[in-house]
């Protein structure tokens, strides 16, 4: 995977308007990793590139009702079968984090990339997310080198208010995956 200009070329774009600056054009040195389903359980739909670019039908499910005025985003959506979605490009800041806080500095927003895989606190992910999580997150590494010692779920940046990725994500097998080569550099 490579960045141009802030976007993955392999990434299906859907730009969301829920971002904007970072603080002095800071360079991202945190990722954040999140999960999403809508309706909450349910995968596949639109209805996560909706609530990101605020297109989001208060009527199409009762759940949708409570959220339609959330103003948020993230930079990235790995779904179920491994296929990336980036709504805002990586030098921007998203709308993920929300209050946070991440080794005594608050506003994660400013300085992190949130990621979210489509699934739930409890049902396992799928082995294409997490080599596309991996994937990204090297591509990543290589733009912003810090990232590679800050990688955290959004449960410890929030404890208060959020649980996700959930006891379901295996951070020693995304950690590992990261720091493995692609097959395609393998000998």
């Amino acid at each position: 995977m490579r960045l141009n200009e802030g976007w993955l070329e392999d990434a299906r774009r859907v730009p969301s308007p829920h971002c904007d600056c970072r603080p002095d054009d800071e360079s991202p040195s945190l990722l954040v990793v999140h999960n999403i389903s809508l309706p909450p359980g349910e995968f596949g739909g639109p209805w996560i590139d909706a609530l990101f670019t605020g297109t989001l039908d208060p009527h199409a499910h009762p759940f949708f009702a409570e959220i339609v005025h959330l103003r948020v985003s993230a930079h990235c959506l790995i779904r179920r079968d491994g296929e990336v979605v980036q709504y805002v490009p990586f030098n921007k800041r998203a709308w993920h984090a929300g209050v946070s806080c991440y080794q005594q500095r608050e506003r994660c927003n400013d300085f992190s990339i949130g990621i979210e895989l489509e699934g739930t606190d409890t049902l396992a992910y799928t082995e294409a997310q997490y080599q596309q999580l991996a994937n990204v997150t090297r591509a990543l590494i290589e733009y912003y080198p810090a990232i590679a010692d800050n990688m955290t779920g959004h449960s410890d940046i929030a404890p208060e208010r959020k649980t996700d990725p959930g006891p379901a994500f295996d951070w020693a097998k995304f950690r590992a995956l990261v720091a493995a080569q692609p097959d395609k550099e393998r000998p």
